[in-house]
């Protein structure tokens, strides 16, 4: 039977001069901050042969230098003022923090900031203020703060820092969250990155898990040291070469190779199997991460390390970079999120904790936003506004009726430019699915102005409607029918690929046996094994790519990525990719129309030329784009991009004719261009009525 609330193993240890806080008598079930707590934060203790047992209450113990909060079933010990956890016991282990690790460098808040123009800095967040802000028998809040003023410029990020750790009665976990505030007064800055660690024991956490198809044990934080490992292109990535567990040995181990869309990124953590026991941290919303659903971050790796990512630069570079300027006031609520704990009686199969906290994270989505957190700057439910209604596709080269947006992708983020959501960083974001008749229904979204925006996999392009929302709390607003007209000059003459904003349906080579990680072998995500961009010249040692509508399929003969092609000196040069195509006439009064819709770029270029590959000038040129580093990073997307070219009919023939995809930037062998879709459009023959 599983214990997914376990007892508190053992009495609470003497704390030698400090004060226990017990300051609430109430012994209701309710939550402080309103509501029952009956909805995944409590669960009733199963007691085999005997009665359940009640949670114990709340108890807050302040010493000297550390703070703990204590339900009876987990302790969490936290550093005075500074609030870095220090430590978690549950289920009889002490710590389940890496003991062997100085107490800075254990759990912690952190961000990776500069001054504009300036060196960046790693800061991990400590606090120079303590408070309870509340307690009693159902929960403890605690708050550490670290303010800022101008004798701290050039040393510390100009915001105003207030860490939140929440410890409710009858939780396997406890929750975080902080608010960052920047005046206007103070000086501007950049945010490459923050987010939570923790940093668990090496000795108890050895099996990781992120998806249901993506766990497995781990390799140790000794084996990634010199002797044990060779280093590969970049520092992430080693090989395995006298790993401890001898059964790694050979294969590659690189912390990218596991990161997630947001989207996906609910639950992920570790498992200990003796004794057995879980660790997860739970992500319930994405309103508060950066960037929308598609945005891929870091999740756990070898450490054993796991991340609760909010912001970060990774697969999109400095378009991602939050900058904040000097005169701009700005404030953010990062979190709450949830690390919960679980545990399993000996004989029974410690994977199925994996299970056990997936149903844990259902829970605390369905419980979002949560009633309890005590700061005002979190909205509660009551406070919020929802918004509904259908969208519909109207492409007349498709069909005369309006197209139901099945699963379109529906958000509402801060009012910009169209598809301007991938790239917002600084507010909230809130998205939906569309259902199989495209209806949509975005719920608890916080008060303030919004764009609604949407995006439909099938199609071309993005959708924004143009009018700026005002949500406001209690407000159900219904948007009727919305209507989006994707790109669309003409029919289609040819297409390549699936416009769905990544490369993946095209063809992805195993690796070089050399790099393999063992994971991915006839796996789904197979684009995720080190060195592929490497296996291009392996293909195509001599020439490129070449794709004959009518013969070539995308899905074996379209390489995933238009990489440089490495020479035998290591040297490299730019590839030049060729689509052969024919056309029975051509009217050479007219233009076409080529669509070509990009997954990823990183420093590359795409030049793109008609009928004469010597052309000194292009066509087109989109100039240098791109820092999204997917080809190193094992992601099959970055930021989307979406190029309409214009041919004029004098630049085809009746017959054969041939579009130059050029990438002619090879100073790295990781610049490229991945395409999401290719589409030629002969002239417009239909008229709206």
């Amino acid at each position: 039977m599983w214990k997914r609330l376990h007892s508190f193993a053992g009495s609470l240890r003497d704390f030698g001069g400090c004060t226990r806080h017990n300051n609430g008598a109430s012994s209701s079930c309710q939550n402080p901050g309103g509501g029952d707590l009956d909805r995944g934060q409590r669960a009733s203790r199963v007691n085999k042969g005997g009665p359940a047992m009640p949670f114990q209450a709340v108890r807050l113990y302040i010493q000297d230098h550390h703070v703990v909060m204590d339900n009876g079933i987990v302790q969490v010990t936290l550093s005075k003022p500074a609030g870095i956890v220090t430590g978690i016991r549950y289920d009889g282990i002490d710590n389940l923090l890496e003991v062997l690790n100085r107490e800075t460098n254990r759990g912690y808040w952190d961000l990776h900031w500069n001054p504009p123009g300036g060196q960046g800095i790693f800061d991990v967040i400590s606090g120079t203020s303590f408070r309870v802000v509340v307690e009693n028998d159902e929960q403890v809040e605690l708050s550490f703060t670290r303010m800022w003023d101008s004798s701290l410029e050039g040393k510390y990020i100009p915001l105003n820092i207030d860490k939140r750790f929440i410890l409710l009665r009858g939780s396997s976990g406890f929750y975080s969250y902080a608010i960052y505030e920047h005046l206007q007064e103070w000086p501007g800055f950049d945010i490459g990155e923050t987010r939570i660690t923790f940093k668990l024991r090496k000795d108890k956490f050895q099996y990781m898990a992120i998806a249901d198809n993506r766990q497995r044990l781990m390799p140790l934080p000794d084996d990634r040291l010199p002797g044990r490992c060779q280093a590969l292109a970049y520092p992430e990535a080693v090989m395995l070469v006298n790993p401890k567990l001898p059964e790694l040995a050979g294969e590659v181990d690189d912390k990218y190779q596991y990161s997630c869309e947001n989207k996906d990124n609910q639950v992920h953590g570790w498992i200990c199997f003796k004794p057995p026991v879980g660790f997860w941290q739970i992500t319930p919303s994405d309103e508060f991460r950066t960037a929308g659903p598609l945005k891929q971050n870091l999740t756990s790796h070898v450490g054993p390390t796991t991340l609760a990512m909010f912001h970060s630069s990774h697969y999109a570079g400095k378009d991602l970079v939050l900058s904040i300027s000097p005169g701009e006031p700005w404030k953010k609520v990062f979190g709450p999120v949830f690390i919960y704990l679980n545990s399993a009686s000996n004989g029974e199969d410690p994977l199925f904790l994996w299970e056990d906290a997936k149903v844990q994270m259902m829970a605390e989505v369905q419980s979002w936003p949560y009633s309890f957190p005590a700061s005002e700057d979190f909205q509660k439910s009551e406070e919020r506004g929802s918004v509904y209604g259908r969208l519909l596709v109207k492409d007349r080269n498709i069909s005369d009726d309006y197209i139901l947006a099945s699963g379109a992708y529906v958000g509402l983020a801060p009012p910009g430019d169209v598809g301007s959501w991938q790239t917002e960083c600084k507010d909230y974001q809130f998205w939906t699915r569309a259902d199989e008749n495209g209806y949509f229904s975005i719920k608890n979204t916080r008060t303030g102005d919004y764009n609604l925006y949407a995006w439909v996999p099938g199609f071309l392009g993005d959708y924004r409607w143009d009018a700026i929302m005002n949500i406001i709390s209690g407000c159900d607003m219904d948007m009727g029918d919305l209507v989006y007209e994707p790109p669309r000059d003409g029919p289609t003459l040819w297409e390549i690929g699936i416009p769905d904003r990544s490369a993946a349906e095209f063809y992805i080579p195993g690796p070089d046996p050399k790099f393999m990680n063992n994971l991915y072998a006839n796996h789904p995500d197979r684009f995720r094994q080190y060195g592929l961009w490497g296996r291009y010249a392996d293909l195509y040692p001599d020439t490129d790519l070449v794709y004959t509508v009518g013969l070539s399929d995308y899905r074996k003969d379209w390489f995933f990525a238009q990489v440089v092609r490495r020479k035998d000196d290591d040297t490299h040069v730019g590839t030049t990719w060729q689509i052969k195509f024919k056309l029975d006439k051509v009217d050479r009064n007219s233009s076409y129309k080529l669509r070509v819709a990009i997954a990823s770029a990183t420093l590359a270029e795409l030049q793109v030329r008609v009928n004469d590959a010597k052309a000194q000038r292009p066509l087109f040129t989109s100039g240098l784009i791109g820092r999204d580093n997917a080809i190193a990073r094992h992601g099959i997307h970055g930021l989307y991009r979406l190029y309409n070219v214009n041919i004029p009919g004098a630049r085809l023939v009746e017959g054969e004719n041939t579009i130059f995809l050029t990438q002619p930037r090879c100073t790295s062998p990781f610049q490229g261009l991945m395409y999401d879709y290719i589409r030629l459009e002969e002239r417009n023959s239909l008229r709206d009525p």
